[in-house]
């Protein structure tokens, strides 16, 4: 037990600023990220007594995301900006909400607007960013998957996959 302890009490030391910086600029509030992180340290509490955590960082900032999407689920209105966010990697994340088949039906024609609106955007991008955008978002690919198809760099598909996010909320932000 006292070892639990000290394990929870160093990574709160270690992570603490970080994840709540991660988690605050993708929510609303500092009470909604405070709410979020408190999730996560009880979460982190809780599994420390049944298994090890090997990559404690990545476990920390996918359970963060986990909850903001939860969180942002639970809002009556969903703001664009909410959620599109980057991973600890630097990856974008795109509103997988717009993608859910659990959708109840008086959103089924924003989800509708949303995906013409969306896709008439995709066919205004340059190849290249399209292709990896849409690779990336829609077919679950990862960025490093990517770059080893097509045979580029992967920053440079990290560039074009950033520049296809940036045009897309612009051209998208009649939805935040």
């Amino acid at each position: 037990m006292a070892q639990q302890q000290q394990s929870i009490k160093q990574a709160v030391q270690h992570y603490g600023k970080r994840l709540f910086s991660f988690i605050r600029s993708r929510v609303k509030s500092d009470e909604d990220a405070k709410d979020i992180l408190q999730d996560v340290w009880y979460q982190l509490s809780a599994i420390m007594d049944t298994e090890p955590i090997e990559q404690l960082s990545a476990w920390l900032f996918r359970v963060s995301r986990n909850r903001i999407v939860d969180k942002s689920r639970k809002q009556t209105t969903l703001s664009l900006d909410e959620m599109v966010y980057e991973d600890e990697s630097g990856e974008m994340i795109f509103p997988a909400v717009f993608m859910d088949d659990d959708l109840a039906a008086d959103t089924e024609m924003d989800r509708a607007y949303f995906m013409d609106s969306l896709m008439k955007a995709l066919n205004e991008l340059p190849e290249k960013q399209r292709q990896v955008f849409v690779l990336n978002e829609m077919e679950d690919m990862t960025l490093q998957q990517i770059a080893d198809q097509t045979g580029e760099n992967i920053k440079t598909i990290i560039s074009r996959k950033r520049y296809a996010v940036k045009y897309l909320r612009e051209r998208l932000q009649q939805f935040t």
